[in-house]
């Protein structure tokens, strides 16, 4: 498998475009957490009401302790304040519901910021890298001897536009059936350049 390219320049933007890939990948997922972090921000009111609720609650079961028993009265005055104390706990089981649904929508939405663009840039990378590796892995099987360039003059005379041939030869086709070493090698090099790749050593 031949993961880059022979052509230094070439290689050079994938290696860059690899070293890109990891940057936008912690750029993304810095900016995501920072949003989970800025969108947390939003359960303060939950946690103030949790912490009120607890408070009201604990206030007042400590007021129906403190006037529990009292003779005569038994706990005739406390149970007042201990029901009371029940809308404590529902306070603060809104605060805690309202926290729990910040914290879900904080992680939705942190996590949906940083791999959206991560995945955009990423199926492009990877289907860019992906193509470029069958390609050349394929063409590098075939480019063992000067006789290989042949194969890749003929799939130049195929693939390349026109005007681009017509700058190697005014007859490719003739001096590819003629057999013209150095015409075949120059079109062959148009498509070995595409691939990323470099001629035989004995070419």
């Amino acid at each position: 498998m031949k993961l880059y390219a022979d052509l230094p320049g070439r290689r050079l933007v994938q290696i860059l475009a690899d070293v890109g890939l990891l940057a936008w990948v912690a750029l993304w997922a810095w900016v995501g957490r920072r949003v989970h972090e800025v969108t947390m921000a939003l359960a303060e009111p939950g946690r103030q009401l949790q912490g009120a609720g607890a408070g009201f609650r604990d206030t007042l079961n400590a007021a129906g302790d403190g006037v529990d028993d009292l003779p005569i009265l038994d706990d005739r005055v406390a149970s007042p304040f201990r029901s009371a104390a029940g809308a404590g706990t529902d306070i603060e089981s809104a605060g805690t519901n309202l926290v729990s649904a910040v914290e879900k929508f904080a992680l939705l939405l942190g996590w949906t910021t940083a791999l959206v663009p991560i995945l955009i840039v990423g199926i492009w990378w990877a289907f860019a890298r992906g193509r470029f590796v069958r390609r050349a892995s394929a063409a590098q099987r075939f480019i063992d001897a000067d006789d290989d360039l042949d194969l890749f003059a003929l799939r130049a005379m195929a693939n390349q536009p026109m005007a681009t041939l017509a700058k190697v030869s005014s007859d490719p086709s003739g001096a590819w059936r003629r057999g013209d070493r150095e015409t075949i090698r120059a079109l062959a090099m148009l498509e070995l350049r595409d691939s990323g790749l470099r001629p035989p050593r004995t070419a």
